[in-house]
């Protein structure tokens, strides 16, 4: 009997010494984490890249040119701040053409910019980017091209942006206009916005201003006298997404709601562009969803 009890005893010890080894098992074993599952976007073409490697992180219809919007905006703001002796605190006088253009264009959005007050090119970045002013773009290209129309100015400020997006890689895109609402030759693609978007980042001015959620600024009016504009930024990311960076909505007739996005989280910086998405609504949970899924990549 006392035979059998310690061979029951030795066999127990057996089977905890076996369990603990088991248990030890579950415990030291390296943990694998489920890769992230690849997004399903309302967007008819995306692209998101990590920003500091370049590495691609996600891609649909990345290379497939459309209509932008006024996601050309970020080049006509790219241009202005790559200007030889640039001051960011020069006046510019607001015209009356800029605000029979946004009269004559049903799709133009605008910084409400009023018939001869002076605002800096500061002013004008912030009214281009954050209620997509198309008067503040006019005003942009009439000042920064070359000629002595405003046609001429205009044209040679296209002619630039064409310039600069040959001269970043940028090999399925054309500008026909300075702010988005093209005549039929104005399209990009997810890949070379993203490109764009990355580039123009390099400078302060701009990553400033693409974060910044309202802003109010004084110009001078007519009479020498000062009057407050108030601007809100159309990026709903901003304040709803922790990281967020900025970049640039878009939208129109034929470009449906597009955006440019990027974002920092854990000292991963994450950049890339959404076009043809199905509503405002849809362009923000596209982009988040792409940059919740590139964190994890």
């Amino acid at each position: 009997m006392k035979n059998g009890i310690k061979g029951i005893r030795r066999v127990s010890a057996v089977a905890v010494t076996a369990g603990a080894v088991l248990t030890a098992g579950a415990f030291t074993a390296p943990a694998q984490a489920a890769a992230p599952k690849t997004p399903t976007i309302a967007a008819k073409g995306g692209f998101v890249m990590n920003n500091g490697t370049g590495k691609s992180l996600f891609t649909k219809a990345a290379d497939t040119r459309r209509s932008t919007g006024s996601t050309t905006k970020i080049m006509t703001a790219r241009v202005v701040l790559a200007q030889p002796n640039l001051n960011l605190d020069s006046k510019v006088t607001v015209q009356k053409a800029y605000s029979d253009y946004i009269v004559g264009n049903n799709w133009a959005s605008s910084a409400k910019l009023i018939v001869g007050d002076k605002v800096t090119v500061r002013q004008l970045l912030y009214g281009l980017m954050l209620p997509s002013g198309c008067d503040a773009a006019y005003a942009l290209a009439d000042k920064f091209g070359s000629g002595s129309t405003r046609a001429a100015r205009v044209k040679s400020f296209i002619g630039k942006m064409n310039s600069t997006a040959k001269s970043l890689g940028m090999t399925n895109t054309h500008f026909d206009s300075f702010d988005g609402i093209g005549k039929g030759a104005n399209y990009s693609t997810p890949r070379d916005l993203t490109k764009l978007a990355s580039n123009a980042m390099k400078y302060s001015t701009f990553r400033t201003v693409v974060k910044t959620k309202s802003t109010t600024q004084k110009v001078t009016t007519k009479s020498g006298g000062y009057r407050d504009m108030s601007w809100t930024n159309t990026n709903a990311l901003l304040g709803s997404y922790s990281g967020t960076l900025g970049v640039k909505t878009g939208s129109g007739p034929e470009a449906k709601y597009c955006l440019v996005f990027a974002a920092t989280r854990g000292g991963k910086t994450v950049i890339g562009t959404v076009l043809a998405s199905s509503s405002v609504e849809n362009r923000t949970a596209d982009a988040k969803k792409l940059m919740d899924y590139s964190f994890k990549k």
